[in-house]
């Protein structure tokens, strides 16, 4: 319908013409402060998330004018926008008629290794000591198992946190992320870095005698599938050009923190690996993926990798960072490359797959920060060397040990060296009673099977497995029917939503756990319905706390 001329008399604020537009008008105000906000930042589609960011950042929430004023600028609709921003849990939507927020908000870590060192008390603590004008809210794993219970204020996590530091932190500005000494580019140049890879770009080594090294040191991806690198790279070899690469920096599992440490200590051993990778399989660019959670890590990577690109080792590849925004979801890999284009993170339904289609429709090799690291030291010392080293790994060690953190050990190593040998033995008055393998999703072994490999289908027997290597340890103070509550409610929180099986089996199977009495019988055929038709990992491994309790460790939980 056409608008009325000029000479159409006043309209009455209470009752709007046929032709008055609809929905949620566009504030001329909220666009300017948009644009201010973007500057020349290109308006493309896949970086509706970073933009997001921006304004969650400046303003500490994204309200519904704002919404509406981003989605104006970009040429989208508002309710993708906004199915976009409410999917993420680290995007405060505020709409019309909502409450305002605080002006600063505390998200204390309920991950299983929090919880075991006391999260919910911090939490009743700090809400207590901070007032009604800081929101105290719970949130999923943020990596920082090894010092737990973690506090995060702001953009800052505050280590082995109290209720005094946290409160010192909240009120005194403590909100920026701590730089952790790490390798500078300078440094890791001068030893030797980068060599590698500018020795393959001179033509000293063919692509098909870099995989086949690769291939005969047995490297697998050490994000939690474990798949053949060099068969990964095969593939992509067979696809047509042109190709991507993406870093899979989301490592959301709960207690798993050792792609933090390799990011935020040796960031430049990781970006050699990408740039290795990328030259293997003739990818065009790099998109890393970062988590939220890890702040210091992605604002020193960012300038580590502009030192790269300045400095011409990139050889034309293009490297972009790219941000989470607190979705667990996203490491399952199709849902980060949704994420990556700025979509919500649901899982996509393969075939095909990323090799064939992937990141923007095009060919994408994925691998796991740990798998990139490695990928040096094997070209430099040989297949053999990594070989006869044990596959060495990183492994996440968190819980009830003295020395939580980071452990390098080889593939065979077993859950009682690790705690025995790496983390100074059990915490004084505990008794080792069991551990998680492999964070939530691997299920939960007792102490008389502490003597087995932690090595890619050594548990699969046990219907165990060790994934990203994270490993909790359990004594004999804990409550499994806790644990295994906190990690199933872990996985009802983080589903997407998208499938049936593992939304609602999430649920149902958090309302068993609740009854005072376990109903086995059920659980077990929840659980094969889960695993049977989940879309993706996340619901198919959600099952897996249950079975393993029921199984090892029926009279605790009844």
């Amino acid at each position: 319908m056409s608008v009325p001329p000029s000479s159409t008399p006043r309209l009455r604020r209470d009752r709007p013409p046929a032709w008055y537009p609809k929905g949620r008008q566009v504030d001329t105000a909220a666009v300017a402060e948009i644009r201010g906000l973007l500057g020349e930042e290109p308006r493309r589609r896949d970086l509706l998330i970073e933009h997001l960011h921006r304004i969650q950042d400046w303003y500490g929430c994204i309200t519904a004018r704002h919404l509406a004023a981003l989605a104006a600028e970009m040429r989208l609709a508002q309710a993708e926008v906004y199915e976009v921003a409410s999917f993420y849990a680290h995007f405060d939507v505020v709409l019309e008629g909502q409450k305002p927020l605080p002006p600063l908000t505390v998200r204390v870590c309920d991950g299983i290794a929090c919880e075991l060192a006391g999260s919910q008390d911090l939490r009743k603590s700090l809400a207590e000591t901070l007032g009604s004008g800081v929101r105290v809210i719970p949130a999923p794993c943020v990596g920082g198992c090894d010092r737990a219970p973690v506090a995060v204020v702001g953009k800052r996590q505050i280590q082995e946190a109290d209720p005094v530091t946290v409160a010192a932190a909240a009120h005194g500005g403590l909100t920026s992320p701590d730089t952790p000494p790490f390798t500078e580019f300078t440094d890791y140049v001068a030893d030797g870095g980068y060599r590698i890879l500018q020795g393959l770009a001179d033509g000293e080594r063919s692509r098909d005698d870099v995989a086949d090294t690769v291939e005969a040191s047995g490297l697998r991806g050490l994000g939690g599938a474990g798949f053949p690198k060099a068969r990964k790279w095969r593939f992509l070899l067979e696809a047509p050009k042109p190709r991507l690469l993406a870093v899979n920096a989301d490592e959301g599992e709960p207690g798993t923190f050792k792609d933090r440490y390799l990011l935020e200590t040796d960031p430049h051993r990781v970006l050699e690996g990408a740039l290795i990778a990328a030259w293997a399989v003739e990818a065009e660019a790099i998109y890393v993926y970062v988590r939220d959670e890890y702040p210091a890590a992605r604002a020193l990577f960012a300038g580590e990798i502009a030192k790269v690109q300045t400095s011409g080792l990139a050889d034309g590849i293009e490297i972009h960072l790219r941000r989470g925004a607190g979705a667990y979801i996203c490491g399952e890999e199709s849902a980060m490359l949704e994420s990556i284009e700025g979509k919500r993170g649901l899982p996509r339904n393969r075939p095909p797959f990323p090799a064939q289609k992937g990141l923007f429709g095009r060919p994408t090799l994925i691998n796991n920060v740990e798998t990139l690291y490695w990928l040096r030291d094997i070209l430099e010392r040989g297949a053999d060397w990594y070989r006869d080293a044990g596959r060495p790994r990183f492994y996440s060690v968190s819980g009830r040990v003295k020395v939580p953190g980071v452990k390098l050990a080889p593939s065979t190593v077993t859950a009682r060296q690790l705690i025995d040998e790496h983390s100074g033995g059990m915490l004084d008055g505990h008794t080792f009673k069991g551990y998680l393998p492999g964070g939530a999703s691997g299920g939960i072994l007792p102490a008389d099977k502490a003597d087995l490999p932690l090595d890619f289908g050594a548990l699969d027997d046990h219907g165990c497995f060790v994934g990203s290597g994270a490993v909790v340890v359990l004594s004999d103070r804990d409550d499994l029917r806790a644990v295994v509550r906190n990690l199933v409610k872990f996985f009802e929180d983080e589903s997407c939503g998208q499938c049936t099986p593992c939304r609602v089996g999430c649920e149902k199977m958090l309302a068993l756990l609740d009854r005072p009495a376990w109903d086995a019988a059920l659980m077990k055929e929840l659980s094969q319905a889960m695993r049977d038709a989940s879309i993706c990992g996340l619901g198919q491994a959600a099952p897996n706390p249950v079975l393993s309790a029921l199984r090892f460790f029926a009279e605790d939980v009844g």
